[in-house]
Protein backbone atom coordinates (compact mmCIF):
# COMPACT_ATOMS: atom_id res chain seq x y z
CA UNK A 1 0.00 0.00 0.00
CA UNK A 2 2.92 2.89 1.08
CA UNK A 3 4.40 1.58 -2.31
CA UNK A 4 1.96 1.91 -4.36
CA UNK A 5 0.86 5.57 -2.94
CA UNK A 6 4.72 6.42 -3.30
CA UNK A 7 4.37 5.62 -6.82
CA UNK A 8 1.37 7.35 -7.40
CA UNK A 9 2.57 10.60 -5.89
CA UNK A 10 5.36 10.34 -8.59
CA UNK A 11 3.34 11.07 -11.40
CA UNK A 12 1.70 14.52 -11.78
CA UNK A 13 -1.87 13.44 -13.32
CA UNK A 14 -2.68 10.76 -10.52
CA UNK A 15 -1.00 12.99 -7.73
CA UNK A 16 -3.59 16.04 -8.50
CA UNK A 17 -6.11 12.95 -8.79
CA UNK A 18 -5.05 12.18 -4.93
CA UNK A 19 -4.89 15.78 -3.99
CA UNK A 20 -8.51 16.89 -4.96
CA UNK A 21 -9.90 13.88 -3.25
CA UNK A 22 -8.12 14.92 -0.24
CA UNK A 23 -9.75 18.78 -0.71
CA UNK A 24 -12.68 17.14 -1.11
CA UNK A 25 -12.85 15.03 1.91
CA UNK A 26 -11.55 18.20 4.00
CA UNK A 27 -14.80 19.89 2.81
CA UNK A 28 -16.92 17.13 4.17
CA UNK A 29 -15.46 17.18 7.15
CA UNK A 30 -15.39 20.80 8.03
CA UNK A 31 -19.29 20.65 6.23
CA UNK A 32 -20.45 17.68 9.21
CA UNK A 33 -18.95 19.78 11.89
CA UNK A 34 -21.64 22.82 11.00
CA UNK A 35 -24.83 22.42 13.05
CA UNK A 36 -27.98 23.39 11.22
CA UNK A 37 -28.98 26.78 12.44
CA UNK A 38 -32.04 26.50 14.93
CA UNK A 39 -30.92 23.19 16.19
CA UNK A 40 -30.03 22.96 20.15
CA UNK A 41 -26.83 20.35 19.84
CA UNK A 42 -27.06 19.13 23.43
CA UNK A 43 -29.55 17.49 22.45
CA UNK A 44 -27.95 15.52 19.86
CA UNK A 45 -25.74 13.80 22.47
CA UNK A 46 -28.76 12.65 24.06
CA UNK A 47 -29.80 10.87 21.24
CA UNK A 48 -26.75 8.95 20.65
CA UNK A 49 -27.80 6.23 22.59
CA UNK A 50 -30.45 5.46 20.28
CA UNK A 51 -29.75 2.10 18.10
CA UNK A 52 -30.73 2.98 14.88
CA UNK A 53 -28.81 6.63 15.84
CA UNK A 54 -25.66 4.41 15.18
CA UNK A 55 -27.08 3.24 11.78
CA UNK A 56 -28.02 6.77 10.46
CA UNK A 57 -24.72 7.74 11.70
CA UNK A 58 -22.82 5.55 9.68
CA UNK A 59 -24.81 5.84 6.92
CA UNK A 60 -24.32 9.76 6.73
CA UNK A 61 -20.45 9.73 7.38
CA UNK A 62 -20.70 10.50 10.81
CA UNK A 63 -22.14 13.94 10.19
CA UNK A 64 -25.29 12.93 12.27
CA UNK A 65 -23.68 12.72 15.74
CA UNK A 66 -23.57 16.91 15.30
CA UNK A 67 -26.42 17.28 13.73
CA UNK A 68 -24.84 19.06 10.85
CA UNK A 69 -25.96 20.20 7.38
CA UNK A 70 -24.53 17.04 6.27
CA UNK A 71 -26.91 14.42 8.70
CA UNK A 72 -28.64 13.05 5.62
CA UNK A 73 -25.19 11.96 4.17
CA UNK A 74 -25.88 9.93 1.32
CA UNK A 75 -28.32 7.79 2.43
CA UNK A 76 -31.40 9.65 0.31
CA UNK A 77 -29.51 9.17 -2.85
CA UNK A 78 -28.44 5.63 -2.38
CA UNK A 79 -31.92 5.11 -1.46
CA UNK A 80 -32.79 6.13 -4.81
CA UNK A 81 -30.13 4.63 -6.62
CA UNK A 82 -31.92 1.37 -5.31
CA UNK A 83 -35.42 2.65 -6.37
CA UNK A 84 -34.54 3.45 -9.94
CA UNK A 85 -32.19 0.04 -10.24
CA UNK A 86 -35.69 -1.52 -9.38
CA UNK A 87 -37.62 0.44 -11.81
CA UNK A 88 -35.04 -0.69 -14.83
CA UNK A 89 -36.11 -3.85 -14.12
CA UNK A 90 -38.64 -4.41 -16.96
CA UNK A 91 -40.92 -2.16 -14.17
CA UNK A 92 -40.77 1.40 -16.12
CA UNK A 93 -40.23 0.91 -19.82
CA UNK A 94 -38.80 4.45 -20.38
CA UNK A 95 -36.07 3.31 -17.52
CA UNK A 96 -35.45 0.14 -19.09
CA UNK A 97 -34.63 1.97 -22.75
CA UNK A 98 -32.78 4.26 -21.31
CA UNK A 99 -30.41 1.75 -19.57
CA UNK A 100 -30.00 0.78 -23.19
CA UNK A 101 -29.02 4.35 -24.67
CA UNK A 102 -25.29 3.93 -23.00
CA UNK A 103 -23.81 6.81 -21.83
CA UNK A 104 -26.89 9.06 -23.18
CA UNK A 105 -29.42 7.31 -21.35
CA UNK A 106 -26.66 6.59 -18.16
CA UNK A 107 -27.08 10.56 -18.24
CA UNK A 108 -31.35 10.37 -18.06
CA UNK A 109 -31.35 7.93 -15.51
CA UNK A 110 -28.83 9.90 -13.04
CA UNK A 111 -30.72 12.64 -13.82
CA UNK A 112 -33.80 10.92 -12.68
CA UNK A 113 -31.75 10.04 -9.78
CA UNK A 114 -31.41 12.88 -8.57
CA UNK A 115 -34.97 14.36 -8.88
CA UNK A 116 -35.77 11.69 -6.51
CA UNK A 117 -32.93 12.48 -4.23
CA UNK A 118 -34.11 15.69 -3.82
CA UNK A 119 -37.98 14.51 -3.00
CA UNK A 120 -37.08 11.57 -0.74
CA UNK A 121 -33.92 13.73 1.16
CA UNK A 122 -36.87 16.56 2.01
CA UNK A 123 -39.07 13.90 2.95
CA UNK A 124 -36.78 11.93 5.73
CA UNK A 125 -35.07 14.89 7.14
CA UNK A 126 -38.34 16.41 7.96
CA UNK A 127 -39.09 13.17 9.17
CA UNK A 128 -35.29 13.03 11.13
CA UNK A 129 -36.07 16.24 12.66
CA UNK A 130 -39.55 15.67 13.68
CA UNK A 131 -38.62 12.43 15.41
CA UNK A 132 -35.93 13.35 17.26
CA UNK A 133 -37.29 16.43 18.87
CA UNK A 134 -40.47 14.43 19.80
CA UNK A 135 -37.56 11.77 21.31
CA UNK A 136 -35.62 14.19 23.27
CA UNK A 137 -36.68 14.31 26.81
CA UNK A 138 -33.88 16.47 28.88
CA UNK A 139 -33.50 18.87 25.59
CA UNK A 140 -35.38 20.52 22.98
CA UNK A 141 -33.72 19.75 19.72
CA UNK A 142 -35.72 21.95 17.23
CA UNK A 143 -35.58 25.59 19.20
CA UNK A 144 -38.72 26.66 17.61
CA UNK A 145 -41.20 24.01 16.30
CA UNK A 146 -43.23 26.04 13.98
CA UNK A 147 -44.00 24.62 11.18
CA UNK A 148 -42.01 27.18 8.65
CA UNK A 149 -38.65 25.81 11.08
CA UNK A 150 -39.20 22.45 10.21
CA UNK A 151 -39.33 23.18 6.37
CA UNK A 152 -36.38 25.65 6.54
CA UNK A 153 -34.09 22.72 8.53
CA UNK A 154 -35.74 20.59 6.09
CA UNK A 155 -34.24 22.59 3.02
CA UNK A 156 -31.05 23.01 4.74
CA UNK A 157 -30.35 19.32 4.73
CA UNK A 158 -32.12 18.45 1.51
CA UNK A 159 -29.21 21.16 0.23
CA UNK A 160 -26.39 19.15 2.26
CA UNK A 161 -27.56 16.09 0.56
CA UNK A 162 -27.19 16.98 -2.93
CA UNK A 163 -23.96 18.78 -1.81
CA UNK A 164 -22.56 15.84 -0.62
CA UNK A 165 -23.63 14.09 -3.62
CA UNK A 166 -22.36 16.28 -5.94
CA UNK A 167 -18.85 16.22 -3.80
CA UNK A 168 -19.01 12.39 -4.34
CA UNK A 169 -19.27 12.54 -7.47
CA UNK A 170 -16.29 14.74 -8.14
CA UNK A 171 -14.35 12.42 -6.36
CA UNK A 172 -15.56 9.82 -9.10
CA UNK A 173 -15.31 11.72 -11.94
CA UNK A 174 -11.98 13.76 -11.36
CA UNK A 175 -10.47 11.88 -8.07
CA UNK A 176 -9.71 8.53 -7.19
CA UNK A 177 -13.07 6.99 -7.67
CA UNK A 178 -15.36 5.62 -5.15
CA UNK A 179 -16.45 8.76 -4.32
CA UNK A 180 -19.76 7.77 -2.35
CA UNK A 181 -17.99 5.21 -0.51
CA UNK A 182 -15.10 7.21 -0.03
CA UNK A 183 -17.31 9.83 1.82
CA UNK A 184 -18.64 6.72 4.34
CA UNK A 185 -15.04 5.88 4.72
CA UNK A 186 -13.97 9.10 5.67
CA UNK A 187 -16.78 9.18 8.38
CA UNK A 188 -16.03 5.91 9.99
CA UNK A 189 -12.26 6.28 10.05
CA UNK A 190 -13.03 9.83 11.97
CA UNK A 191 -14.78 8.09 14.55
CA UNK A 192 -12.32 5.32 15.35
CA UNK A 193 -10.36 7.09 17.49
CA UNK A 194 -13.13 8.15 19.56
CA UNK A 195 -15.06 4.44 19.79
CA UNK A 196 -11.72 3.16 20.94
CA UNK A 197 -12.09 5.50 23.84
CA UNK A 198 -15.45 4.23 24.33
CA UNK A 199 -15.24 0.75 24.18
CA UNK A 200 -11.51 1.10 26.95
CA UNK A 201 -13.43 3.43 29.16
CA UNK A 202 -16.78 0.89 29.48
CA UNK A 203 -14.19 -2.08 30.22
CA UNK A 204 -11.62 -0.64 32.25
CA UNK A 205 -12.59 2.42 33.67
CA UNK A 206 -15.98 2.52 34.69
CA UNK A 207 -15.87 -1.01 36.05
CA UNK A 208 -14.39 -2.32 39.32
CA UNK A 209 -11.23 -3.72 39.68
CA UNK A 210 -12.67 -7.44 40.06
CA UNK A 211 -13.83 -6.84 36.60
CA UNK A 212 -10.83 -5.79 35.02
CA UNK A 213 -9.09 -9.07 35.05
CA UNK A 214 -12.27 -10.57 32.96
CA UNK A 215 -12.42 -7.58 30.61
CA UNK A 216 -8.66 -8.14 29.73
CA UNK A 217 -9.58 -11.73 28.26
CA UNK A 218 -13.04 -9.71 26.24
CA UNK A 219 -10.18 -7.53 24.84
CA UNK A 220 -7.82 -9.88 24.06
CA UNK A 221 -10.66 -12.04 22.23
CA UNK A 222 -12.03 -8.75 20.43
CA UNK A 223 -8.24 -8.14 18.88
CA UNK A 224 -7.72 -11.26 17.80
CA UNK A 225 -11.91 -11.24 16.24
CA UNK A 226 -10.62 -7.74 14.52
CA UNK A 227 -7.09 -9.24 13.44
CA UNK A 228 -9.46 -12.30 11.60
CA UNK A 229 -12.27 -10.15 10.69
CA UNK A 230 -10.22 -8.23 8.78
CA UNK A 231 -7.95 -11.11 7.29
CA UNK A 232 -10.54 -12.97 6.27
CA UNK A 233 -12.46 -10.25 4.61
CA UNK A 234 -9.14 -8.60 2.80
CA UNK A 235 -9.23 -12.30 1.34
CA UNK A 236 -12.79 -13.20 0.38
CA UNK A 237 -12.63 -9.84 -1.29
CA UNK A 238 -10.08 -10.35 -3.32
CA UNK A 239 -10.96 -13.87 -4.58
CA UNK A 240 -12.34 -14.20 -7.94
CA UNK A 241 -13.00 -16.84 -10.54
CA UNK A 242 -10.67 -17.00 -13.62
CA UNK A 243 -13.20 -17.91 -16.75
CA UNK A 244 -11.21 -19.46 -19.62
CA UNK A 245 -11.34 -17.29 -22.59
CA UNK A 246 -10.77 -18.09 -25.99
CA UNK A 247 -10.28 -16.00 -29.31
CA UNK A 248 -11.95 -17.11 -32.89
CA UNK A 249 -9.55 -14.72 -34.53
CA UNK A 250 -6.45 -12.58 -32.98
CA UNK A 251 -4.28 -9.87 -33.44
CA UNK A 252 -0.59 -10.71 -34.63
CA UNK A 253 1.61 -11.27 -31.28
CA UNK A 254 -1.78 -10.82 -29.39
CA UNK A 255 -2.14 -13.87 -26.60
CA UNK A 256 -4.73 -16.68 -28.25
CA UNK A 257 -6.77 -17.28 -25.21
CA UNK A 258 -7.26 -15.18 -21.84
CA UNK A 259 -9.60 -15.07 -19.33
CA UNK A 260 -12.69 -13.42 -17.18
CA UNK A 261 -12.39 -12.90 -13.49
CA UNK A 262 -15.09 -12.85 -11.35
CA UNK A 263 -14.83 -12.03 -8.46
CA UNK A 264 -16.75 -14.15 -5.16
CA UNK A 265 -17.92 -10.82 -4.07
CA UNK A 266 -18.81 -8.90 -6.97
CA UNK A 267 -21.15 -6.72 -5.45
CA UNK A 268 -18.27 -5.39 -3.10
CA UNK A 269 -19.12 -3.24 -0.19
CA UNK A 270 -22.08 -2.00 -1.95
CA UNK A 271 -24.79 -4.51 -0.22
CA UNK A 272 -24.04 -3.46 3.20
CA UNK A 273 -24.37 0.23 2.44
CA UNK A 274 -27.82 -0.04 0.82
CA UNK A 275 -28.50 -2.67 3.35
CA UNK A 276 -27.87 0.16 5.88
CA UNK A 277 -29.98 2.72 4.24
CA UNK A 278 -32.34 1.09 3.93
CA UNK A 279 -33.32 -0.15 7.09
CA UNK A 280 -32.62 3.36 8.34
CA UNK A 281 -34.83 5.10 6.63
CA UNK A 282 -37.84 3.36 7.50
CA UNK A 283 -37.10 3.92 11.26
CA UNK A 284 -36.32 7.61 10.67
CA UNK A 285 -40.04 8.36 9.22
CA UNK A 286 -41.59 5.67 11.77
CA UNK A 287 -39.70 8.88 14.37
CA UNK A 288 -42.09 11.27 13.12
CA UNK A 289 -45.13 9.42 14.22
CA UNK A 290 -43.50 8.68 17.34
CA UNK A 291 -45.03 11.41 19.76
CA UNK A 292 -49.32 9.82 18.55
CA UNK A 293 -48.54 6.31 17.62
CA UNK A 294 -46.17 5.44 20.60
CA UNK A 295 -48.69 3.13 22.33
CA UNK A 296 -49.88 1.81 19.33
CA UNK A 297 -48.94 -2.27 18.36
CA UNK A 298 -48.41 -1.29 14.51
CA UNK A 299 -45.86 1.48 15.63
CA UNK A 300 -43.85 -0.79 18.12
CA UNK A 301 -44.01 -3.68 15.51
CA UNK A 302 -42.67 -1.66 12.37
CA UNK A 303 -39.80 -0.38 15.26
CA UNK A 304 -38.83 -3.85 16.66
CA UNK A 305 -38.41 -5.10 12.65
CA UNK A 306 -36.60 -1.76 11.99
CA UNK A 307 -33.84 -1.83 14.64
CA UNK A 308 -30.71 -3.81 14.14
CA UNK A 309 -30.10 -4.51 17.90
CA UNK A 310 -33.22 -6.48 18.04
CA UNK A 311 -33.41 -9.91 16.91
CA UNK A 312 -36.01 -9.29 14.22
CA UNK A 313 -34.56 -6.66 13.07
CA UNK A 314 -30.84 -7.92 13.14
CA UNK A 315 -32.73 -11.01 10.68
CA UNK A 316 -34.05 -8.16 8.38
CA UNK A 317 -30.68 -6.43 8.42
CA UNK A 318 -28.83 -9.72 7.13
CA UNK A 319 -31.40 -10.46 4.94
CA UNK A 320 -30.85 -7.14 2.83
CA UNK A 321 -27.35 -7.72 2.85
CA UNK A 322 -28.14 -10.97 1.30
CA UNK A 323 -30.82 -9.91 -1.33
CA UNK A 324 -28.56 -6.81 -2.25
CA UNK A 325 -25.44 -8.82 -2.88
CA UNK A 326 -27.15 -11.35 -5.43
CA UNK A 327 -29.24 -7.90 -6.45
CA UNK A 328 -26.25 -5.83 -7.45
CA UNK A 329 -23.46 -8.56 -8.36
CA UNK A 330 -25.98 -9.01 -11.29
CA UNK A 331 -26.09 -5.45 -12.11
CA UNK A 332 -22.16 -5.43 -11.41
CA UNK A 333 -21.35 -8.06 -14.49
CA UNK A 334 -24.73 -8.33 -16.65
CA UNK A 335 -24.94 -12.16 -18.38
CA UNK A 336 -26.63 -10.82 -21.18
CA UNK A 337 -24.28 -7.84 -21.98
CA UNK A 338 -20.90 -9.71 -21.06
CA UNK A 339 -22.22 -12.77 -23.39
CA UNK A 340 -22.99 -10.04 -26.16
CA UNK A 341 -19.87 -8.52 -25.93
CA UNK A 342 -18.10 -11.89 -25.92
CA UNK A 343 -19.57 -12.81 -29.48
CA UNK A 344 -18.68 -9.17 -30.53
CA UNK A 345 -15.47 -9.97 -29.83
CA UNK A 346 -14.90 -12.86 -31.31
CA UNK A 347 -14.61 -15.04 -28.00
CA UNK A 348 -15.84 -17.70 -26.46
CA UNK A 349 -15.92 -19.63 -23.18
CA UNK A 350 -14.38 -23.70 -23.93
CA UNK A 351 -17.49 -26.54 -24.12
CA UNK A 352 -20.31 -23.17 -23.68
CA UNK A 353 -22.27 -21.60 -26.98
CA UNK A 354 -22.10 -18.27 -27.55
CA UNK A 355 -25.00 -16.15 -27.15
CA UNK A 356 -28.02 -17.70 -24.70
CA UNK A 357 -25.43 -20.55 -23.54
CA UNK A 358 -23.10 -18.34 -22.34
CA UNK A 359 -25.72 -16.08 -20.72
CA UNK A 360 -27.23 -19.07 -18.85
CA UNK A 361 -23.72 -20.34 -17.82
CA UNK A 362 -22.63 -16.80 -16.53
CA UNK A 363 -25.70 -16.74 -14.84
CA UNK A 364 -24.97 -19.80 -12.99
CA UNK A 365 -21.50 -19.31 -11.88
CA UNK A 366 -22.62 -16.17 -10.63
CA UNK A 367 -25.18 -17.16 -8.49
CA UNK A 368 -22.90 -20.03 -7.02
CA UNK A 369 -20.31 -16.90 -6.51
CA UNK A 370 -22.83 -14.47 -4.51
CA UNK A 371 -24.18 -17.26 -2.45
CA UNK A 372 -20.46 -17.43 -0.94
CA UNK A 373 -20.29 -13.57 -1.10
CA UNK A 374 -23.33 -13.07 0.69
CA UNK A 375 -22.99 -15.24 3.50
CA UNK A 376 -19.69 -13.91 4.05
CA UNK A 377 -21.01 -10.14 4.23
CA UNK A 378 -23.77 -11.45 6.26
CA UNK A 379 -21.70 -13.42 8.70
CA UNK A 380 -19.33 -10.46 9.37
CA UNK A 381 -22.16 -7.98 9.87
CA UNK A 382 -24.46 -10.10 12.18
CA UNK A 383 -21.55 -11.61 14.47
CA UNK A 384 -20.73 -8.24 15.93
CA UNK A 385 -24.58 -7.37 16.52
CA UNK A 386 -24.82 -10.85 18.52
CA UNK A 387 -21.47 -9.95 20.38
CA UNK A 388 -23.20 -6.62 21.52
CA UNK A 389 -26.78 -8.78 22.51
CA UNK A 390 -25.15 -11.22 24.24
CA UNK A 391 -22.18 -9.68 26.39
CA UNK A 392 -24.17 -6.00 26.59
CA UNK A 393 -20.78 -4.37 25.01
CA UNK A 394 -21.76 -0.55 23.54
CA UNK A 395 -23.83 0.16 20.87
CA UNK A 396 -21.40 1.06 18.46
CA UNK A 397 -19.77 -2.38 18.55
CA UNK A 398 -23.07 -3.52 16.88
CA UNK A 399 -22.01 -1.67 13.38
CA UNK A 400 -18.51 -3.00 14.32
CA UNK A 401 -18.34 -5.43 11.46
CA UNK A 402 -20.46 -3.13 8.80
CA UNK A 403 -17.61 -0.26 9.40
CA UNK A 404 -14.84 -3.02 9.04
CA UNK A 405 -16.20 -4.27 5.99
CA UNK A 406 -16.94 -0.61 4.06
CA UNK A 407 -13.46 0.29 5.36
CA UNK A 408 -11.62 -2.47 4.33
CA UNK A 409 -13.64 -3.10 0.95
CA UNK A 410 -13.24 0.70 0.27
CA UNK A 411 -9.30 0.75 0.90
CA UNK A 412 -9.19 -2.24 -1.45
CA UNK A 413 -11.06 -0.93 -4.39
CA UNK A 414 -9.45 2.75 -4.05
CA UNK A 415 -5.92 0.68 -4.30
CA UNK A 416 -7.02 -0.81 -7.23
CA UNK A 417 -8.06 2.34 -8.76
CA UNK A 418 -4.49 3.58 -8.53
CA UNK A 419 -3.25 0.43 -9.95
CA UNK A 420 -5.29 1.38 -13.07
CA UNK A 421 -4.34 4.90 -13.46
CA UNK A 422 -0.40 3.82 -12.79
CA UNK A 423 -1.02 0.96 -15.68
CA UNK A 424 -2.86 3.37 -17.63
CA UNK A 425 0.18 5.70 -17.35
CA UNK A 426 2.07 3.33 -18.55
CA UNK A 427 0.65 2.24 -21.53
CA UNK A 428 0.48 6.18 -22.85
CA UNK A 429 4.11 6.44 -21.97
CA UNK A 430 4.69 2.89 -24.19
CA UNK A 431 2.72 4.27 -26.64
CA UNK A 432 3.86 7.72 -26.71
CA UNK A 433 7.54 6.44 -27.46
Amino acid sequence: MFKLLKDAFKVKDIRLRILFTVGCLFVFRIGSQITVPGINAAAVNELASLPFFNMLNLVSGSALQQFSIFSMGVSPYITASIVIQLLQMDIVPKFVEWEKQGEVGRKKLNQATRYLTLVLGFIQSIGLTAGFNALGSSYQLVKDESVGSYVVIGLILTAGTLFVTWIGEQITDKGVGNGVSLLIFAGIISRLPHSIADLFENMFINVSSSEIPLNIVYAVILVVAVVLIVTVTTFVQQAERKIPIQYTKRSAGAAANSYLPLKVNAAGVIPVIFASSFISTPNAILQFFQTKYSGAGWYNTLNTIFDYSTIPGAVLYTVLIVAFTFFYAFVQVNPEKLAENLTKQGSYIPSVRPGKGTEDYVSHLLMRLSTVGSVFLGAIAIIPIIAQMLFNLPSSIGLGGTSLLIVIGVALETAKQLEGLLLKRQYVGFINQ
